[in-house]
Protein backbone atom coordinates (compact mmCIF):
# COMPACT_ATOMS: atom_id res chain seq x y z
CA UNK A 1 0.00 0.00 0.00
CA UNK A 2 1.24 3.55 -0.65
CA UNK A 3 2.47 5.38 2.43
CA UNK A 4 0.09 7.98 3.86
CA UNK A 5 1.93 11.29 3.43
CA UNK A 6 -0.63 13.62 4.97
CA UNK A 7 0.34 14.69 8.51
CA UNK A 8 -3.23 15.56 9.50
CA UNK A 9 -3.96 12.04 10.74
CA UNK A 10 -0.69 11.93 12.72
CA UNK A 11 -1.49 15.20 14.43
CA UNK A 12 -5.02 13.97 15.11
CA UNK A 13 -3.77 10.78 16.77
CA UNK A 14 -1.15 12.57 18.84
CA UNK A 15 -3.66 15.17 20.03
CA UNK A 16 -5.92 12.39 21.37
CA UNK A 17 -3.29 10.31 23.13
CA UNK A 18 -1.15 13.20 24.40
CA UNK A 19 2.01 11.55 23.11
CA UNK A 20 4.08 11.80 19.96
CA UNK A 21 4.43 8.89 17.57
CA UNK A 22 7.93 8.10 16.46
CA UNK A 23 8.59 8.23 12.73
CA UNK A 24 8.98 4.45 12.76
CA UNK A 25 5.62 3.98 14.50
CA UNK A 26 3.84 6.32 12.12
CA UNK A 27 5.48 4.80 9.04
CA UNK A 28 4.40 1.33 10.14
CA UNK A 29 0.87 2.48 10.92
CA UNK A 30 0.48 4.45 7.70
CA UNK A 31 1.67 1.45 5.69
CA UNK A 32 -1.54 -0.32 6.75
CA UNK A 33 -3.79 2.45 5.44
CA UNK A 34 -4.79 3.80 2.06
CA UNK A 35 -5.96 7.08 0.58
CA UNK A 36 -9.24 7.27 -1.27
CA UNK A 37 -10.49 10.10 -3.47
CA UNK A 38 -14.27 10.12 -3.84
CA UNK A 39 -16.57 12.15 -6.07
CA UNK A 40 -19.74 13.82 -4.75
CA UNK A 41 -22.89 11.71 -4.45
CA UNK A 42 -20.90 8.47 -4.16
CA UNK A 43 -22.08 5.84 -1.70
CA UNK A 44 -19.35 4.32 0.47
CA UNK A 45 -21.59 1.96 2.42
CA UNK A 46 -25.10 0.76 1.59
CA UNK A 47 -27.50 -0.09 4.39
CA UNK A 48 -27.69 -3.87 4.59
CA UNK A 49 -24.08 -4.46 3.54
CA UNK A 50 -21.32 -5.53 5.93
CA UNK A 51 -19.08 -2.62 6.94
CA UNK A 52 -15.41 -3.37 7.66
CA UNK A 53 -13.95 0.14 7.22
CA UNK A 54 -13.56 3.37 9.14
CA UNK A 55 -13.08 6.60 7.19
CA UNK A 56 -11.11 9.63 8.35
CA UNK A 57 -12.05 12.79 6.47
CA UNK A 58 -9.07 14.82 5.30
CA UNK A 59 -11.15 16.95 2.95
CA UNK A 60 -14.83 17.13 2.05
CA UNK A 61 -18.22 16.42 3.59
CA UNK A 62 -20.29 13.26 3.98
CA UNK A 63 -23.50 12.19 5.64
CA UNK A 64 -24.92 8.94 6.92
CA UNK A 65 -28.62 8.23 6.97
CA UNK A 66 -31.13 5.49 7.58
CA UNK A 67 -34.29 4.92 5.61
CA UNK A 68 -37.48 4.10 7.50
CA UNK A 69 -40.19 1.61 6.52
CA UNK A 70 -42.05 4.15 4.38
CA UNK A 71 -38.95 5.31 2.51
CA UNK A 72 -38.10 8.50 4.41
CA UNK A 73 -34.40 9.19 4.92
CA UNK A 74 -33.15 10.41 8.31
CA UNK A 75 -29.67 11.93 8.62
CA UNK A 76 -27.78 10.61 11.64
CA UNK A 77 -24.30 12.04 11.04
CA UNK A 78 -22.63 14.87 9.16
CA UNK A 79 -18.86 14.53 8.80
CA UNK A 80 -16.30 17.14 7.76
CA UNK A 81 -12.53 17.56 7.89
CA UNK A 82 -11.04 15.85 10.93
CA UNK A 83 -14.13 13.71 11.52
CA UNK A 84 -14.61 9.95 11.40
CA UNK A 85 -17.51 8.17 9.77
CA UNK A 86 -18.63 4.55 9.52
CA UNK A 87 -21.45 2.25 10.50
CA UNK A 88 -20.12 1.32 13.93
CA UNK A 89 -22.83 -1.25 14.62
CA UNK A 90 -21.90 -3.21 11.53
CA UNK A 91 -18.17 -2.62 12.01
CA UNK A 92 -18.03 -3.95 15.58
CA UNK A 93 -20.88 -6.49 15.56
CA UNK A 94 -20.32 -7.94 12.08
CA UNK A 95 -23.96 -7.34 11.23
CA UNK A 96 -25.61 -5.70 8.20
CA UNK A 97 -25.12 -1.95 8.17
CA UNK A 98 -27.93 0.19 9.55
CA UNK A 99 -26.90 3.29 7.61
CA UNK A 100 -26.00 4.41 4.12
CA UNK A 101 -22.96 6.70 3.89
CA UNK A 102 -22.75 9.10 0.96
CA UNK A 103 -20.41 11.94 0.01
CA UNK A 104 -21.75 15.48 -0.35
CA UNK A 105 -18.57 16.99 -1.83
CA UNK A 106 -15.38 15.72 -3.46
CA UNK A 107 -13.65 13.92 -0.59
CA UNK A 108 -10.14 12.89 0.35
CA UNK A 109 -10.37 10.06 2.85
CA UNK A 110 -8.04 7.75 4.74
CA UNK A 111 -9.45 4.24 4.83
CA UNK A 112 -8.92 2.06 7.92
CA UNK A 113 -9.66 -1.62 7.35
CA UNK A 114 -10.83 -3.54 10.41
CA UNK A 115 -8.02 -6.08 10.03
CA UNK A 116 -5.40 -3.30 9.79
CA UNK A 117 -6.71 -1.64 12.95
CA UNK A 118 -6.54 -4.96 14.81
CA UNK A 119 -2.96 -5.53 13.65
CA UNK A 120 -1.88 -2.01 14.60
CA UNK A 121 -3.54 -2.23 18.02
CA UNK A 122 -1.81 -5.54 18.73
CA UNK A 123 1.58 -4.09 17.83
CA UNK A 124 1.42 -0.50 19.09
CA UNK A 125 0.07 0.46 22.51
CA UNK A 126 -0.29 4.09 21.40
CA UNK A 127 -2.58 3.09 18.55
CA UNK A 128 -4.63 0.79 20.78
CA UNK A 129 -5.04 3.71 23.21
CA UNK A 130 -6.05 6.03 20.38
CA UNK A 131 -8.85 3.77 19.13
CA UNK A 132 -10.06 3.19 22.68
CA UNK A 133 -10.29 6.96 23.21
CA UNK A 134 -11.98 7.33 19.83
CA UNK A 135 -14.64 4.79 20.80
CA UNK A 136 -15.17 6.44 24.18
CA UNK A 137 -15.56 9.87 22.59
CA UNK A 138 -17.99 8.56 19.98
CA UNK A 139 -20.15 6.96 22.68
CA UNK A 140 -20.12 10.12 24.78
CA UNK A 141 -21.02 12.26 21.76
CA UNK A 142 -23.92 9.95 20.89
CA UNK A 143 -25.28 10.20 24.42
CA UNK A 144 -24.92 13.98 24.38
CA UNK A 145 -26.80 14.24 21.11
CA UNK A 146 -29.63 12.07 22.44
CA UNK A 147 -29.86 14.20 25.59
CA UNK A 148 -29.90 17.43 23.59
CA UNK A 149 -32.63 16.11 21.29
CA UNK A 150 -34.89 15.77 24.33
CA UNK A 151 -33.79 18.75 26.41
CA UNK A 152 -33.06 21.56 23.91
CA UNK A 153 -35.24 23.29 21.34
CA UNK A 154 -34.46 23.19 17.63
CA UNK A 155 -33.04 26.71 17.53
CA UNK A 156 -30.53 25.93 20.28
CA UNK A 157 -29.42 22.73 18.57
CA UNK A 158 -29.16 24.51 15.21
CA UNK A 159 -27.01 27.28 16.72
CA UNK A 160 -24.78 24.68 18.39
CA UNK A 161 -24.37 22.85 15.09
CA UNK A 162 -23.45 26.04 13.22
CA UNK A 163 -21.07 27.09 16.00
CA UNK A 164 -19.17 23.82 15.62
CA UNK A 165 -19.31 23.92 11.79
CA UNK A 166 -19.51 27.61 10.73
CA UNK A 167 -19.68 26.91 6.99
CA UNK A 168 -22.23 24.10 7.24
CA UNK A 169 -25.01 26.16 5.61
CA UNK A 170 -22.77 26.62 2.55
CA UNK A 171 -21.77 22.97 2.30
CA UNK A 172 -24.85 20.98 3.31
CA UNK A 173 -28.34 21.37 1.78
CA UNK A 174 -30.87 22.77 4.22
CA UNK A 175 -33.15 19.73 3.97
CA UNK A 176 -30.29 17.52 5.21
CA UNK A 177 -29.54 19.86 8.11
CA UNK A 178 -33.24 19.79 8.98
CA UNK A 179 -33.25 16.00 8.84
CA UNK A 180 -30.20 15.85 11.12
CA UNK A 181 -32.02 18.08 13.62
CA UNK A 182 -35.18 15.98 13.34
CA UNK A 183 -37.43 18.72 11.92
CA UNK A 184 -39.13 19.50 8.63
CA UNK A 185 -37.25 21.82 6.22
CA UNK A 186 -40.10 24.33 6.51
CA UNK A 187 -39.64 24.45 10.28
CA UNK A 188 -35.92 25.11 9.95
CA UNK A 189 -36.60 27.84 7.39
CA UNK A 190 -39.00 29.49 9.82
CA UNK A 191 -36.47 29.31 12.65
CA UNK A 192 -33.72 30.81 10.50
CA UNK A 193 -36.07 33.61 9.40
CA UNK A 194 -36.97 34.40 13.01
CA UNK A 195 -33.31 34.46 13.97
CA UNK A 196 -32.51 36.84 11.09
CA UNK A 197 -35.36 39.14 12.09
CA UNK A 198 -34.11 39.34 15.68
CA UNK A 199 -30.72 40.46 14.45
Amino acid sequence: MPKIKNRMIRQHIESKIGKALTDEEFDYFSSLLRNKSVAPKEVLIHAGDRCSKLYFVQKGALHSFLTDDVGNAHVVQLAFEGHWISDMYSFHMDQPALFTIETLEPCELIVFEKSAIAEACDRLHKIERFFRILAQNAYAAAQYRIARSYSADTESRYLELVDKNPDIVLRVPQFLIASYLGVKPQSLSRIRKQMAERR
